[in-house]
């Protein structure tokens, strides 16, 4: 213990150097916004390449069970390219735009290489990037529903917010009434969302399907979000309190696909006229 103090007080300068110099960069990076997306962009890269190292390794030993789900998936790809023989299949994408229909979206296969789920602002980093044709403010999809939208890309990698980010949110509908609202994440766990903007008026139940409305430009309409778990009527409110239990695992991401709107540029085109 004395020579821990000793070592304390002959060097008290530098370690009160360093302890200022530690909560001056947090102080930038959480009041500047510029500072941060500067960070965020320099260190993708190298943090993705760390994190890819490190995911091969518990990729591995969940080989089995994703192959399963892979191989549930390829059948149902199969059935459905099977009535519809005239679309095309490239390296990067699950189904690319059609030769005869107009399709919308555009799907590029992904695989998740760091995931965070117990902080306040959780990310997911992909092994997607630029070279790959991903962009910001693409979304992102597994085969249980919706999870993200991508944020920062690099050449070869890409970052994004989860749903699980309390600085970001998805337009939400109920299924079966189509009333539509915000769905955001209070921060607290990671297997449930709230759904606002619901009146009282609409009737559902414990158990109601949630999915993607048809208000946002990131995802296509009806994409799987979760389901409802709980409601509460807040005395002098006109709006439900509605908690959803969502569909994906955020525990448990392996591949993911990111949806690319092939129409997006021409609709924000058009609206930027009306608005000016």
């Amino acid at each position: 213990m004395r020579g821990l103090l000793r070592f304390l007080l002959k060097n008290y300068a530098f370690l009160l150097f360093l302890l200022l110099e530690v909560l001056s960069f947090t102080l930038i990076y959480n009041f500047n916004s510029y500072q941060r997306s500067k960070y965020l962009n320099s260190s993708n890269k190298v943090t993705a390449t760390i994190y890819n190292s490190f995911s091969a390794v518990g990729n591995y030993f969940s080989l089995a069970s994703v192959n399963r789900k892979l191989a549930r998936e390829n059948a149902q790809l199969k059935s459905l390219i099977a009535d519809l023989p005239f679309i095309r299949i490239t390296p990067y994408s699950i189904v690319s735009k059609a030769e005869i229909t107009d399709s919308l979206y555009r799907f590029i296969s992904a695989k998740v290489i760091n995931n965070s789920v117990d902080k306040q602002d959780n990310y997911i980093t992909l092994n997607k990037g630029r070279k790959h044709g991903v962009k910001p403010d693409q979304g992102i999809v597994s085969s249980d529903g919706v999870v993200g939208v991508v944020i920062h890309v690099s050449e070869s990698f890409s970052l994004g917010f989860s749903v699980l980010n309390k600085r970001w949110g998805a337009s939400a509908k109920l299924k079966n009434s189509g009333t539509f609202g915000p769905l955001a994440w209070d921060g607290s766990d990671s297997r449930y969302a709230n759904l606002s903007g619901i009146p009282f008026h609409v009737e559902l139940a414990v158990g109601d399907t949630v999915v993607t409305s048809s208000y946002s430009s990131v995802f296509p309409e009806g994409i799987m979000i979760g389901t409802v778990h709980s409601i509460e009527m807040p005395p002098g409110d006109n709006y439900y309190q509605i908690q959803v239990e969502l569909a994906v695992n955020f525990r448990a991401l392996s591949y993911v696909d990111i949806v690319e709107n092939l129409k997006k540029d021409e609709l924000k085109a058009l609206e930027n006229r009306i608005i000016k």
